[in-house]
């Protein structure tokens, strides 16, 4: 599991925002590759957080990366509910600008680039506000995407793959069936998990065995 890495140009401008509650769609060539919903974290290269550490589990590395992430922001609410929503807060802050309309539904510093991606002038009044563009940012806000090229350096890896096959180890106590003397624990073996937990239980559950049996 591994930061994301990003070139679009507002990513340092969001450096440190955290969304909460939100939907995570990561794709690979064109193919949704992971769904989730949880917390994402916007940094000075990219994405990280809970939900993509998570969805990079799931990238095919042996393929072009050519990698989208996908970020609802309002997952609890559709299409409808959402444009009834803005309508209620456009009736409420009609003589504002868009930028300061958004106020109450997005946070601030995510305002400019919901308005730039719907291709909508953040000093336009709320009363000049288009179908056209409140749909555009209906769309922006139901799924903000941000192009993906890469990811972090290994030695930023929270958990790795590959390792000793499990098929050469004595569950029971470690000990390698190829070897004599040799055991093994922890990362060293290929066997991983999506969570921090399940692959820190691997490696004290794994360590306890070798040690016991050292």
């Amino acid at each position: 599991m591994i930061p994301l890495t990003s070139t679009e140009s507002f990513i340092c401008d969001l450096s440190g925002v955290s969304l909460k509650n939100v939907g995570f769609t990561l794709s690979q060539n064109g193919k949704s590759i992971f769904n989730g919903l949880g917390e994402v974290l916007f940094t000075h290269f990219g994405l990280s957080g809970p939900l993509v550490l998570t969805a990079s589990a799931y990238i095919n590395f042996a393929k072009p990366l050519n990698m989208k992430a996908i970020i609802d922001l309002k997952p609890g609410l559709d299409d409808i509910k959402l444009n009834k929503r803005i309508l209620r807060d456009f009736e409420e802050n009609k003589n504002k600008n868009i930028e300061n309309a958004l106020f109450s539904l997005i946070i601030r510093r995510l305002i400019p680039v919901i308005l730039n991606k719907s291709g909508i002038n953040k000093d336009k009044k709320v009363n000049e506000i288009t179908l056209i563009d409140r749909k555009n940012l209906v769309k922006t806000i139901k799924g903000l995407t941000v192009d993906i090229n890469g990811t972090r350096p290994i030695k930023e890896a929270i958990i790795t793959r590959g390792g000793v096959s499990t098929k050469e180890i004595d569950a029971s106590t470690m000990k390698s069936k190829l070897a004599q003397g040799i055991l093994f624990a922890g990362e060293v073996i290929d066997i991983d998990a999506l969570t921090g937990g399940y692959n820190l239980q691997i490696a004290f559950s794994t360590g306890y065995l070798a040690g016991i049996n050292s």
